[in-house]
């Protein structure tokens, strides 16, 4: 074989696709704050900080678990069914979390930043209607995962209704984040580091359309 032949890249190749960046600035704090959670993707704990992550995010914390998701599905390809089932799992649990808060915390929820009285009390009238909707939605895109599990909890929405949503629309949108990065492969992570801005940016108008989507849904 040609040893001139190109070569798929090594682990350290990626690691240094990732640190080649350049310096961030003090004022990019999405930034930051991406860059540590993708610390975490080689770490030998990887799976669990997976887990953490991902629960975390369905009832209080900002940070998405596909950050994490898919560096480590670059980082072992034949391992991106079981790091997707692993973010499932967990965020589903996490839902059960952000309910029980929403349930008898509401005091505590409206401390969680992106969590207003005034949402929640407009979700609570939509979830009398069309509960499953929400959650399967907001399961599935951007919108703010947390904000949904809590105000079912708040409304008390029914319990099998609010798990099966929550279990379809993490693992369609987990499983196919999984698809995405095994497919893409490598190539993926200087992308990212090339556009992350405009790929924020992105992020965001998804998040808004997403919102507007299910008012304009909501009539």
């Amino acid at each position: 074989m040609d040893s001139t032949s190109k070569q798929p890249p090594s682990e350290d190749e990626l690691h240094a696709a990732e640190a080649g960046v350049g310096p961030v600035s003090r004022w990019a704090i999405h930034r930051r704050m991406y860059d540590w959670v993708l610390g975490f993707a080689h770490s030998r704990h990887s799976s669990w900080s997976l887990f953490g992550l991902s629960f975390a995010e369905s009832s209080f914390f900002p940070i998405p678990p596909d950050v994490l998701l898919g560096p480590l599905c670059l980082g072992d390809r034949k391992k991106s069914w079981w790091f997707a089932t692993v973010t499932t799992a967990a965020s589903v649990l996490g839902a059960f979390l952000g309910y029980l808060i929403g349930w008898g915390f509401l005091d505590l929820a409206l401390m969680i930043p992106g969590i207003d009285q005034a949402k929640i009390d407009w979700l609570d009238q939509e979830f009398a209607l069309r509960g499953q909707l929400w959650v399967f939605v907001a399961a599935l895109t951007p919108i703010p995962f947390k904000l949904l599990t809590i105000t079912a909890g708040f409304a008390k929405m029914n319990l099998l209704v609010f798990a099966a949503a929550c279990l379809v629309g993490r693992a369609a949108r987990f499983y196919g984040v999984a698809f995405m990065f095994w497919w893409i492969g490598p190539k993926a992570i200087p992308f990212i580091d090339k556009y992350f801005n405009w790929l924020c940016i992105v992020f965001t108008v998804l998040l808004i359309a997403g919102f507007a989507a299910i008012k304009l849904i909501s009539g």
